[in-house]
């Protein structure tokens, strides 16, 4: 069977504005890749008719499927079902079932309904109409030349309501869709997006079923390895193999698969070890402490963070030596190492972690900005302290920070 195709159109011009993020595309996505429908292309084009229609002439050239979001408003600039009409040359015409479903849902509602409502009650002539379970405005499904339109809501959960519950049971009995596509995310921690590439480019360079690609985000880097199979069952084992693969090449970077984080092992292995953790910070003002709280079961093994941005901070609620501040600096290997001990001691802890450093936008106590020192204190005689020198971002250093702080703890209590 030949493979099936598909693009992504997300309309509005307040998704080119950055107003909102195009959610709608990233998981529509993972929905038709269990279907095994292959998306190619992702579209994002203002309400504008001229644009619009040119859109639609380049993805119905190269597509099977095109999925259609946004523009099927009331309102004047709400142009998408109006311009794929011009683009199929069928007219528009009210439909019954979409009026009373209208009706309903501002009677509903007890909400009056305005005349330009009934705009959102014209469908395309042939179309097969998706109703609305969730809104207003009907989906359809357009069918032209060897390509099917399928245009929706841009309001997620009208989008995703119309897309479990009936576009994709449709689609799956009209085109005998058999085949799955299944992913599965390596995560790696302590090696560079060139480096970990620059290891398994032997299994890059040999791929092809399954495909393996590599992903950046911030801090941490990432493998996506991904099948297509006429079931899940096969598509697995042949990821299966790959990760076997790719575990002999790296496996000793490797922290996690898929939606788990660092975070998540690291509140792990402390839980296994009936071991806790506690924080003191400066430059990254709490979100250390917010990447273990967002944790199930975080409550149970980190008792807690203190917040000392201050010279008068760090000496008067934290408990760091004037003599160090005045001597050292706040932004000093021996100013984060008291840090970190009495954090552990304050919140009787076994491991205490500490950050301080230059966030910006202006060099402090002589150190550039991007300077960062962190600790980890177990004991007097058990500790270690990094110095590390970031990108000069605000948000890049305080967010690198964090991320070197969780690696230095998977480091030296996981890993070793």
């Amino acid at each position: 069977m030949k493979a099936i195709n598909a693009e992504i159109i997300g309309v509005g011009t307040e998704l080119l504005l950055g107003q909102i993020s195009n959610t709608n595309a990233q998981w529509l996505s993972e929905q038709l890749a269990t279907k095994g429908i292959g998306v190619y292309y992702h579209h994002v084009v203002g309400d504008n008719h001229k644009r619009l229609l040119d859109v639609f002439k380049l993805a119905a050239r190269r597509s099977d499927l095109v999925f259609v979001t946004g523009g099927l408003g009331p309102t004047d600039d709400d142009l998408t079902r109006e311009t794929l009409a011009e683009f199929v040359g069928k007219p528009l015409c009210q439909n019954e079932q979409a009026l009373a479903d209208l009706e309903y849902f501002f009677k509903r509602t007890d909400r009056d309904m305005t005349e330009n409502n009934l705009k959102q009650t014209m469908v395309i002539e042939g179309a097969q109409i998706i109703r609305n379970h969730a809104g207003t405005a009907p989906g359809m499904i357009v069918p032209f030349q060897d390509c099917h339109f399928i245009i929706m809501p841009g309001v997620p959960n009208e989008m995703k309501t119309m897309m479990k519950e009936q576009i994709l049971p449709s689609l799956s009995e009209m085109l005998k869709l058999h085949d799955v596509i299944v992913s599965r995310m390596v995560k790696f921690i302590g090696i560079g997006e060139s480096q970990l590439e620059m290891r398994v480019k032997p299994l890059i360079d040999q791929q092809s079923n399954p495909t393996i690609a590599p992903l950046a985000t911030e801090g941490e880097v990432a493998l996506r390895v991904t099948a297509k199979a006429h079931t899940k069952l096969e598509a697995d084992e042949l990821i299966n193999q790959t990760l076997a693969q790719i575990n002999d090449y790296v496996g000793e970077y490797i922290y996690g698969y898929d939606e788990e984080s660092i975070s998540d092992v690291i509140v792990k292995w402390l839980s296994e070890h009936h071991k806790t953790l506690a924080a003191a910070e400066s430059l990254t003002g709490g979100r250390f402490a917010d990447a273990f709280v967002s944790v199930l079961g975080a409550g149970h093994v980190f008792n807690g963070s203190l917040v000392s941005y201050t010279a008068d901070a760090k000496a008067g609620a934290l408990g760091v030596q004037q003599a160090t501040i005045d001597r050292e600096g706040m932004v000093s290997k021996q100013c984060a190492y008291e840090m970190a001990k009495r954090a552990k001691e304050l919140f009787n802890a076994s491991y205490g972690i500490s950050f301080t450093g230059v966030a910006g936008p202006d060099p402090l106590e002589g150190k550039e900005v991007g300077t960062v020192y962190i600790c980890l204190y177990t004991d007097s005689d058990n500790y270690i302290i990094e110095q590390f020198s970031f990108p000069k971002s605000r948000e890049i250093v305080r967010n690198r920070s964090v991320k070197k702080g969780l690696q230095l703890i998977y480091d030296k209590l996981i890993r070793q």
